[in-house]
C-alpha cells in the first residue's frame, strides 16, 4: 500500500462541481492499494499516518501528530482520496503502467476498509469518491509532503 501525505492548512475534493469532502488543518492522504495488499497493510498504514509527527510543536519542531492537534484546540482532519496512479511504473518507457495497482474491486474494498478504520480511530475523516474524476484543492502547509509504503518492501 502506498500513500502520499500532505500536511495542509485546508483541503477539499470536488466532484461534478460539488464538494465531496473538506477539512481544515490536517492531512490530505492520497491512497493506493497494490496487488497483494491486505487489511493488515491498511491498518498498519493508518497507524503510521495517525502517529507520524509532522506538525509543529510550540518550539516550531515537527513533533506532533495529526491526533496531537486536538490538544492545541484544533481538530486535525484527514481527507482520504483514492489514487491508483501512485502504483505507476515508468521503467518500460514514457507511458505509465498501472499493473501494480490492485484490481478495482479489491482496491475499493481496501480503501473502504482504511476509511472505516480511520473513522473509528480519528475524527474528522472526509473522503473523495473511489474511481471518480476528482478535483483536489489544497493549501500545503510548509510545504510538507511525505511518501509512505507499507507492504511488499517493508
Amino acid at each position: 500500500m502506498r500513500a502520499i501525505l500532505q500536511r495542509v492548512a485546508e483541503a477539499r475534493v470536488v466532484i461534478d462541481g460539488a464538494v465531496a469532502g473538506a477539512i481544515g488543518p490536517g492531512l490530505l492522504v492520497l491512497l493506493c492499494a497494490e496487488h497483494g495488499d491486505t487489511d493488515g497493510h491498511a491498518d498498519r498504514m493508518l497507524a503510521k499516518i495517525l502517529k507520524l509527527r509532522i506538525f509543529s510543536d510550540d518550539a516550531s519542531k515537527m513533533n506532533r501528530s495529526v491526533q496531537d492537534l486536538d490538544g492545541q484546540g484544533l481538530r486535525g482532519g484527514l481527507l482520504v482520496v483514492s489514487q491508483f496512479t501512485l502504483a505507476a511504473d515508468v521503467s518500460g518507457g514514457n507511458r505509465p503502467s498501472f499493473t501494480g495497482a490492485a484490481l478495482p474491486a479489491e482496491g475499493r474494498r481496501l480503501y473502504d476498509h482504511f476509511v472505516a478504520q480511520a473513522r473509528i480511530a480519528h475524527a474528522p475523516v472526509e473522503t473523495g469518491q473511489f474511481g471518480a474524476d476528482m478535483k483536489v484543492h489544497l493549501v500545503n502547509n510548509g510545504p510538507v509532503t511525505i511518501p509512505l509504503r507499507i507492504g511488499q518492501t517493508d
